[in-house]
């Protein structure tokens, strides 16, 4: 399955593989990619993933998802 997450507070590459580093680590999570300049992250992962989990873990490290298409 594919996500697609509006995200507020990336403002750099930094920011992006933060987000990167930190999403790659929860075990339904096969793919991040993140971009600072449409603010969006795209996963892949399988059916398991749990989205509320991963907004918790952006939150954690000063990101707000504000969307998910």
């Amino acid at each position: 399955m594919k996500i697609v997450l509006k995200v507020e507070g990336m403002h750099c590459e930094g920011c992006e593989n933060r987000i990167k580093n930190v999403l790659k680590n929860i075990e339904s999570i096969e793919e991040v990619d993140a971009n600072h300049e449409t603010k969006e992250v795209a996963i892949k992962a399988d059916e398991n993933l749990d989205l509320n989990e991963v907004k918790e873990r952006l939150s954690d490290i000063g990101f707000d998802v504000t969307s998910e298409k």
